[in-house]
């Protein structure tokens, strides 16, 4: 009963998923990860139906039990995405949640020394799993990557790394544009490190662990650009180099290996500019007042994909009036125009 459930249309299934690839990882974070899997109104009763399946990604910190978070006057993603099938506004989707969560807040999905090996173990053992428990159409061409944020950035470089597993993607206010939303924040943290911690990365880290999380200024935005440097720059034994130095400076070789991973720097090289061009339908949006200015990263990474040669007809793109919180309200209309091109 509303507001403080709904009953849904279709159904949402909890699973624990033993990973194989996450076992024995840098952080020792669990191995067994929770996936929710969303099935559509009809589903049990049209037994020989295939469906196309959807794939959310969560921001950074996020974790599957979160998306059933109520806030006031609002509903949870699931409930929001099930109502929209139900009242027929999307062709019907098999929608995945995954869970891609480290002991630094996040993994942006990526395969790193210092974090673990998310990226294949979203390609080789998330996909391939949903493929065998549930009726998807199990081919690259019904099946898209979505996400806000950090889940953005990695439904973003998942459809580049990964083109024969997902032939359509979605990202909301993903990051990119590394040298306007990442850059201009070293200044501050490397202050924030000599003033509270002695300039120390180690020291920061030993008193977080041993407090409760966000009670000291700039718990966060810490956490975040050193959880950033495990999944971009970690050396092969896992060491995580950070990509500023005491006055804030950029260190070049290690920002270097940032920009490598920026999706805009990434579409503009040649295997990922025709992995992109793959892609049967790609929607970027962000809101225009977004603080960390991803909105204007969306703007780039708009312009680099029409620069790799992506047909302007396959692109959705917007900017909103929104800041960079609460726009899960538009999740459900990047769901269903996928849904469209997919099935």
């Amino acid at each position: 009963m509303l507001p403080w459930s709904a009953e849904l249309a279709g159904r949402l299934d909890h699973h624990v998923v033993d990973s194989s690839l996450l076992r024995g990882n840098p952080l020792g974070d669990p191995h067994e990860r929770p996936l929710m899997v969303y099935v559509p109104p009809g589903y049990d009763s049209e037994p020989d139906r295939r469906y196309p399946a959807l794939y959310v990604l969560l921001g950074y910190t996020g974790h599957v039990a979160m998306w059933m978070n109520r806030t006031p006057f609002r509903q949870p993603y699931p409930e929001l995405a099930d109502a929209m099938f139900a009242a027929g506004d999307a062709p019907p989707a098999i929608v995945v949640y995954v869970d891609a969560w480290t002991a630094l807040g996040g993994s942006q999905y990526l395969d790193s020394p210092g974090t673990g090996r998310y990226h294949t173990y979203l390609r080789d053992e998330i996909v391939p799993y949903v493929d065998e428990h549930y009726r998807t159409i199990p081919d690259r061409d019904h099946r898209a990557i979505t996400g806000k944020s950090s889940g953005g950035y990695g439904a973003m470089v998942t459809a580049m790394l990964a083109p024969d597993v997902f032939g359509a993607l979605a990202t909301h206010a993903g990051d990119a544009l590394f040298d306007v939303s990442y850059r201009p924040g070293f200044p501050a943290l490397a202050r924030r490190l000599r003033d509270m911690y002695d300039g120390s990365y180690e020291t920061f880290l030993r008193d977080f662990r041993g407090r409760v999380a966000g009670t000291k200024q700039g718990d966060l935005e810490l956490l975040e650009a050193y959880g950033y440097a495990a999944a971009y720059s970690a050396e092969p034994d896992g060491a995580v180099r950070v990509p500023f130095d005491h006055t804030g400076a950029v260190v070049p070789k290690v920002w270097q290996r940032w920009i490598d991973r920026d999706p805009v720097t990434m579409a503009a090289q040649p295997q990922y500019a025709e992995a992109l061009r793959s892609m049967r339908a790609i929607w970027v949006d962000a809101g225009s007042r977004d603080e960390y200015f991803l909105d204007l990263g969306a703007v780039a990474f708009r312009q680099a994909i029409l620069a790799a040669g992506v047909p302007e007809e396959r692109i959705f793109f917007e900017l909103f009036d929104a800041g960079h919180g609460g726009i899960e309200y538009r999740y459900p209309l990047a769901l269903a125009w996928l849904a469209r091109r997919l099935t």
